[in-house]
């Protein structure tokens, strides 16, 4: 990393990342003061936070679009402007409509801001300095979702709700000038910039996402509200077809698919995308858990969810060393099932837990997420020309998003037919439903497993070390390629 592309464009383009997950994340905890504010439901809270992943997911596919466009220091800044500014306006909210507004207006700066400034930052990154920039820009990734319902628990107990979008505003008054100063303006060097916009991709796509998030959003609520959802569901299946058929055909797609067909780059997207969905499971489910089964208050329930992070901090001097001594394939494998062990344990917290139990049990999960993460973010980038980083960034980023936003759903649907099945199986006692919640969630870390044990042994051997790149020149694809650079 050199000159404006440096570790100072990486730390600024981290702490972005950290605003925008500590956003996605930090409503849970705050959920049920948020709610009176607003004479709701603590579970219908859950919608602005569906309302910000949709918007990222929907809008990050134009991230690499407007980058070539207007360059990436211009559109890094505009969106910092405008998160900040909708993060003002959603502690402002006096409703849960307005704040829905006002959260799908900070998504869409979030869609700029982070794969934007990402992209700024891979592309002045020399091949063997990769694992150290991703490690970088991953960071945050792990330390807001668990951050995020400390400082949630914090400012409800001892401010108010508003507070977890006032904090925002500061941080954007002091990254906007960073962001003109550090960020480099770089720009598409094959007239990409001149291009049209695939204004039919963006709204196939934007809609098929929107509506499979929404789908499952009410699925996980009351059985009278499952109909809704199977056609919203049917519906985001269906506008998804017709979307991969027509960046499959068009000339210019918004969407470059062909790309997956290097496989180390299709497991971090399709692996990693169960995994990231998976582990966004526990900083929802374990607040709610603590406050509503156990009886504990916001401030203590966010406080011991610290202890994930203790493990992401511990287990990071070793990420690398063991990526370089058994390979992503092995740590990918071993550490996904010990991802679904640790799930397993959550579900076995109770009223008699002992403390040092329960931040044990939440640290080792920590160590699991930490490891994937990284393993996973460092790999999708192994085998990819260096031309063709600007799609793979706008794909990655997408299936990244939308992957957090549906883990959100799937934990909200797993809890709701956890109930049911809990007393099928005879189980009782405050935390009977969120044990087979967390059972049925063990599948998901158990799928990526699978989906790992098809890489190479030797895949991405060149970003650990392991293997020198040659210069200049960037390893062949794990199998087949990605279409010609257009």
């Amino acid at each position: 990393m050199n000159g404006r592309g440096g570790r100072g464009a990486a730390l600024l383009v981290a702490g972005a990342f950290f605003m925008e997950n500590l956003d996605a994340t930090i409503i849970s905890t705050a959920a049920p003061e948020m709610a009176a504010s607003f004479g709701a439901r603590p579970e219908a809270v859950g919608v602005t936070v569906t309302a910000y992943v949709v918007a990222l997911a929907v809008f990050i596919p134009l991230s690499g679009w407007a980058a070539g466009r207007w360059g990436t220091r211009r559109v890094f800044a505009a969106a910092i402007a405008v998160f900040t500014v909708a993060s003002a306006l959603c502690a402002a909210a006096d409703g849960l409509t307005e704040l829905v507004l006002t959260r799908v207006l900070q998504g869409i700066g979030g869609a700029m801001m982070v794969p934007v400034g990402r992209l700024a930052v891979l592309r002045t990154t020399r091949r063997r300095d990769l694992l150290r920039a991703i490690a970088w820009l991953t960071w945050p990734g792990l330390l807001a979702p668990v951050l995020a319902p400390a400082l949630g628990g914090l400012f409800t107990t001892y401010a108010s709700w508003r507070w977890i979008f006032l904090v925002n505003v500061p941080l954007g008054v002091v990254a906007l000038p960073a962001a003109l100063w550090l960020i480099p303006d770089l720009r598409r060097e094959d007239g990409e910039e001149r291009r049209g916009l695939d204004r039919v991709g963006f709204v196939l796509v934007g809609s098929g996402l929107a509506a499979l998030v929404l789908g499952l959003e009410l699925l996980g609520g009351s059985p009278a509200r499952w109909c809704t959802a199977a056609l919203w569901l049917g519906a985001g299946l269906l506008t998804c077809g017709l979307a991969v058929r027509h960046l499959r055909l068009s000339p210019r797609p918004l969407l470059d698919l062909a790309t997956f067909r290097v496989t180390t780059f299709r497991v971090s997207n399709a692996g990693g995308a169960l995994f990231r969905a998976a582990v966004s499971v526990p900083p929802f489910l374990l607040p709610l858990m603590f406050q509503q089964a156990l009886g504990w208050s916001a401030a203590r329930a966010g406080l011991v969810l610290t202890a994930v992070f203790a493990g992401n901090i511990a287990v990071k001097p070793f990420t690398t060393p063991l990526l370089r001594r058994f390979g992503f394939r092995t740590v990918l494998v071993v550490n996904g099932a010990a991802t679904a062990v640790t799930f397993a344990l959550c579900g076995m917290l109770g009223p008699r837990s002992p403390l040092p139990v329960v931040v044990a049990v939440l640290f080792v999960s920590g160590v699991c997420r930490s490891v994937s993460l990284s393993a996973y973010a460092t790999i999708g980038f192994a085998d990819i020309e260096p031309e063709r980083t600007a799609d793979a960034n706008s794909l990655s980023s997408a299936v990244q998003q939308l992957a957090t936003g549906l883990g959100v759903a799937l934990a909200t649907l797993s809890l709701g037919a956890a109930g049911p099945l809990a007393s099928l199986l005879g189980l009782d006692g405050p935390t009977a439903a969120y044990a087979v919640a967390f059972g049925l969630l063990t599948v998901l870390p158990l799928m990526c497993v699978a989906e790992a044990s098809r890489l190479r042994r030797d895949a991405g051997a060149m970003v650990t070390g392991a293997v020198p790149a040659r210069a200049g020149r960037p390893p062949a694809p794990s199998s087949g390629s990605a279409r010609p650079a257009r």
